[in-house]
């Protein structure tokens, strides 16, 4: 599920390659700058969605196929399988076997993770996200605080140990997979948001 290319199917819908126009990668960001808010919105929907999915579908699914409506089924079994459900999903988007394994940055994929296992330590990272974004304007600076800030947004509306864990590991890859955009930031060359690219140009493909 996470490994579903969404970035790139929708690009190619519209006769792109996103993988060779603007920063070159499949992520809603790039879509966005690429082909407008209506597919960039779209994507980022449904790459949240892979990951909150996969948390549920672990979750809940899986333990329906071993245990009845009305057994009580261990806290602790449930988490491990939200948590292994959402890093696969992570690690698919990001490293997609369908492209050559070169995904998107995972952000929207670990923000729906997020929402499935600690709502409320969403909802301070998405507020950090927020605020980080509308003193910027740059989609990767406020991703990258975000990221970094997860594991103690988990810590703070009470996430067990294994999910704030978990959720610095997925914070050390989203900034990781944001290297090139943390050295266009230290240039000055990192666009703002707003600004649009031509669907037409020929570049190389790369992973930024």
């Amino acid at each position: 599920m996470g490994s579903l290319p969404t970035g790139w199917l929708v690009a190619r819908a519209y006769n792109v390659d996103i993988q060779r126009v603007g920063s070159g990668n499949i992520g809603a960001t790039n879509v966005f700058r690429v082909l407008g808010k209506g597919p960039g919105i779209f994507v980022l929907l449904v790459d949240a969605l892979k990951g909150y999915l996969a948390c549920q579908i672990l979750q809940n699914g899986v333990l329906s196929w071993f245990y009845d409506k009305d057994t009580v089924v261990p806290e602790v079994l449930t988490g491990y399988l939200a948590i292994v459900g959402g890093f696969a999903a992570i690690l698919g988007h990001v490293y997609t076997p369908w492209l050559h394994f070169k995904g998107g940055k995972g952000i929207a994929t670990s923000a729906g993770v997020l929402a499935a296992w600690i709502p409320l330590g969403f909802l301070v990272a998405l507020l950090l996200w927020l605020l980080v974004f509308a003193i910027s304007s740059y989609v990767s600076l406020a991703s990258i605080a975000a990221a970094a800030a997860l594991p103690i947004a988990v810590w703070l509306t009470g996430g067990r140990p294994p999910f704030i864990v978990m959720s610095a590991i997925i914070g050390i890859l989203a900034i990781y997979k944001h290297r090139a955009n943390i050295a266009r930031l230290r240039k000055g060359e990192e666009p703002k948001v707003g600004r649009r690219v031509q669907p037409t140009s020929n570049r190389p493909r790369e992973e930024a």
